[in-house]
């Protein structure tokens, strides 16, 4: 029954995902990414990863759809039509996507009893035993995110922070200038009138 929900919930994945390349609505668009997270967290969940599901309803579902809401405010809602499909770039989108396909051969099966999961009872059992003494935090998966894996979850924080400072940059966020570089008169404000003319005034 777990790998028969999966299955669908992958099914539907790439539905989503068709429907997402296919619609020019941009809105609409918008629509199908927060709901192709909120599946893909539904899948995490059946697949006992709820905290790698919450994070993707967060993000994914979330954040990223008012960032998308925010970007779209700034558009139209429809994209323009396209003259013409760049060959190349089906051609290394095609050549990557085989490739992670071919990197992810040699891994074990979902469940698998050659997972290291279980070829490596001791760590697991040091990890469920000894976090909470040598870390000091009582769950778990805190511990293992926080600090056994800590530079891992590190490079992840820069790399969403990276992502934040390129959407604003997107969205046309400019430093503003200095004073001395600002016009005296700003655009509909009445022009400034010298004081000696103001006195004759």
């Amino acid at each position: 029954m777990e790998t028969l929900t999966i299955m669908v919930l992958l099914a539907f994945l790439v539905v989503i995902a068709v429907g997402i390349i296919v619609l020019r609505d941009l809105l609409a668009g918008v629509v199908l990414l927060g709901l192709y997270s909120l599946v893909a967290a539904g899948a995490f969940v059946v697949m006992d990863a709820v905290d790698v599901a919450f994070t993707e309803a967060a993000v994914g579902a979330g954040i990223s759809t008012i960032l998308f809401l925010g970007a779209l405010s700034f558009t139209k809602h429809e994209q323009k039509p396209r003259g013409h499909d760049s060959v190349t770039a089906l051609f290394f989108v095609a050549v990557t996507g085989a490739l992670l396909i071919y990197g992810t051969l040699d891994m074990p099966h979902y469940g698998s009893d050659l997972s290291p999961a279980q070829t490596h009872p001791e760590l697991t059992q040091h990890f469920l035993h000894k976090s909470d003494s040598e870390i000091g935090i009582p769950n778990v998966v805190t511990s293992v995110l926080a600090s056994y894996r800590g530079y891992d979850t590190l490079g992840e924080t820069v790399v969403v922070f990276t992502a934040g400072v390129a959407v604003l940059s997107l969205l046309g966020l400019r430093r503003r200038r200095p004073e001395e570089e600002a016009p005296e008169d700003a655009p509909g404000d009445l022009p400034t009138v010298p004081d000696d003319e103001a006195e004759h005034k």
